[in-house]
């Protein structure tokens, strides 16, 4: 059986300390997946030798970056990847997904803010909206020759390009591929609480957490969830803003 297992890479301490609440997470639901990080964590004082807990293994990055991802992913001590972000958690038992690599070379859920002008921005081409950006933060795909020169192609074109967002260059590089992509369904990528909390039983149910502030404490999801009330509201035409008593009343 091919490897598999999940990859982190995370530089700075905020990031670090998120790759460990993930991994945590993710060994609640699947305690014997295998967990790698990339990270600069020697210089920031992490302690993960002789104990690299919760991950099974940890290496260093060597000239960090904001987007180290991009020439990390190469890397990988596995031949079926899981590369999440930092801001993840699973919400169940996500193995069954690695079956997909048996049949595609790669695996991702569209960017959910796809008709945002930053997400439609061109590189080098025009690129058809019907293909819009994938999401970057949870990226399933196979140790081959021709993903491991699509990630090296991305690590060239991020630097050449000089875009901050890593998408944009990605898009491409997959639009001009030969690359069996697989598209996730929004489940396995949840960046807004609104689809967890609507969807119905029958619909789809959160496998992973992807939640830009999801580990900023208690003070973050009481505001997220007045946001998805007040958005309910406004669906219906009612301002509940208007409800709420100014000082001066």
């Amino acid at each position: 059986m091919p490897s598999q297992g999940v990859l982190f890479i995370a530089t700075g301490e905020k990031y670090i300390r998120s790759a460990i609440r993930s991994a945590i997470s993710i060994r609640k639901y699947c305690p014997d997946l295998p967990i790698h990080l990339f990270a600069n964590w020697k210089e920031l004082g992490f302690h993960f030798e002789p104990d690299p807990y919760p991950f099974y293994s940890v290496d260093e990055i060597k000239n960090p970056h904001r987007r180290s991802k991009v020439d990390y992913m190469q890397h990988t001590p596995f031949d079926y990847t899981l590369f999440l972000d930092t801001d993840t958690a699973f919400n169940a038992d996500i193995r069954d997904m690695f079956r997909l690599l048996e049949r595609f070379d790669i695996a991702a859920t569209h960017a959910h803010r796809r008709k945002a002008p930053v997400r439609m921005q061109p590189w080098r081409i025009q690129i058809p909206h019907a293909f819009p950006q994938y999401n970057a933060g949870v990226l399933l795909f196979r140790k081959t020759e021709a993903v491991m020169q699509l990630m090296k192609d991305w690590s060239q074109a991020f630097r050449e390009a000089g875009f901050p967002q890593d998408q944009i260059t990605l898009r491409e590089l997959l639009w001009l591929s030969d690359l069996r992509i697989a598209t996730l369904p929004p489940e396995y990528n949840v960046r807004f609480l609104k689809y967890h909390y609507l969807w119905d039983k029958t619909e789809a149910s959160t496998q992973i957490f992807h939640l830009r502030k999801y580990h900023d404490g208690p003070l973050w999801l009481y505001r997220a969830f007045v946001r998805f009330v007040r958005k309910i509201f406004s669906d219906f035409g009612i301002d509940i803003r208007a409800w709420v008593p100014k000082k001066n009343d």
